[in-house]
């Protein structure tokens, strides 16, 4: 099933401020909090109120979504990393339900505690820019692209170590990656968790490194991605590749690759949003008598009605000309802004026809200014 609009969910408008989004979150979270509300379906509405706030009260994430819907965050975002940031502490504890922290909600929710396992650390993201036309833009299309990343050493498997030997559990963090300090302070103690410093975090120890990859299980190559960019694309719009970005330098899930959009200036259009906008010019007699005109589309020729009498600056619409949504169905229109010519040079007969056109109008205008 497709998911709801977030800022339906929270029954608030699109230009709502963080107070009142807030105002919002904590009225729904009262009325459907499972430790207050026992009826069927509550805990599944409680999960979704909580995940639209914890993305509309993050001004990046908010920004994605307000771009590209649910799929500028589940394309970009784990469940884990949307609520990653989000305080939700200051709502519970007014309503009685504890510290409600970032992890504790995490864990009510989904059963989890928010964090990768002990020595797992995923791998980095990557970024790759790409330029496109806007006819590109416009109808999607499917493109290969080559990212420089690390992938595991065929040598030594992605062991890092020299063939016929193995790692060992690090003695120092006994495999966990991270080291934990107790320091007592009068009736307070402090917790201290810190990157262990002999394995530097990797939780195991190569005595023989691989003499290719010296170790890091990694060696570097150019790989070729086939990447499919939907219609309705614009500056700046992202598309997540799950899995394509750095591999982890433990046992942790590799990084994504980010493509990330660029729509070249096109000789013909300026884009606004989904719609696009074309210049025209048109002469005297077009724009006072009419005329039926061809204007450039972006995939055809198109003919235009312009009424008679029409002025400079005036916008012709074609419906459905423009960009695809990119959330949702339709598209957007072509604006045909009309821009009327001045002649710079006339000819003799063009100069007695325009002073004949001239006096008749001085004259009409003479006898409308008349008074009887």
């Amino acid at each position: 099933m497709s998911k709801r609009d977030y800022y339906e969910i929270l029954e608030v408008q699109r230009n709502a401020s963080k107070d009142e989004l807030k105002k919002a979150y904590r009225t729904l979270a009262l009325k459907y909090h499972p430790d207050r509300n026992k009826s069927p379906g509550a805990e599944e509405k409680f999960k979704e109120i909580s995940e639209a706030y914890a993305v509309l009260s993050d001004d990046q994430k908010r920004v994605q979504y307000d771009k590209l819907g649910h799929a500028g965050i589940d394309n970009k975002y784990t469940t884990e990393d949307i609520f990653k940031g989000a305080d939700f502490s200051e709502f519970f504890r007014d309503i009685g339900f504890g510290s409600g922290g970032t992890g504790s909600i995490f864990e009510q929710l989904f059963g989890g505690s928010g964090r990768s396992r002990q020595g797992q650390q995923s791998g980095s993201d990557l970024r790759y820019d790409m330029q496109i036309t806007l006819e590109e833009a416009a109808s999607g299309v499917k493109k290969a692209i080559q990212v420089f990343r690390s992938e595991k050493c065929s040598i030594c498997s992605g062991s890092g170590a020299k063939p016929g030997t193995s790692a060992r559990t690090c003695q120092e963090c006994q495999g966990a990656g991270e080291v934990q300090y107790t320091q007592s302070s009068g009736f307070a103690r402090i917790i201290r968790v810190e990157t262990c410093r002999k394995c530097k975090g990797r939780g195991e120890v190569i005595d023989n490194p691989c003499t290719t990859c010296q170790g890091s299980k990694l060696v570097k190559k150019k790989r070729t991605i086939e990447v499919n960019i939907p219609p309705g694309v614009d500056n700046d719009s992202s598309l997540r590749l799950s899995g394509e970005g750095e591999p982890s330098y433990s046992r942790g899930a590799s990084g994504d690759l980010y493509v990330v959009f660029n729509v070249k200036r096109h000789e013909n259009f300026v884009r606004s949003e989904d719609d696009i906008i074309y210049d025209k010019r048109i002469n005297f007699s077009q724009a006072a008598l009419g005329a039926a005109i061809e204007v450039p589309g972006l995939n055809e020729r198109l003919r235009v009605n312009v009424p008679a009498g029409i002025q400079s600056g005036y916008t012709l619409r074609l419906k459905g000309k423009g960009i695809p949504h990119l959330r949702g169905y339709g598209r957007g229109d072509e604006l045909i802004r009309i821009i009327i010519e001045t002649p710079g040079k006339l000819t003799k007969r063009q100069k007695e026809l325009f002073e004949e056109l001239a006096k008749e109008s001085y004259e009409d205008r003479d006898k409308k200014n008349r008074f009887f």
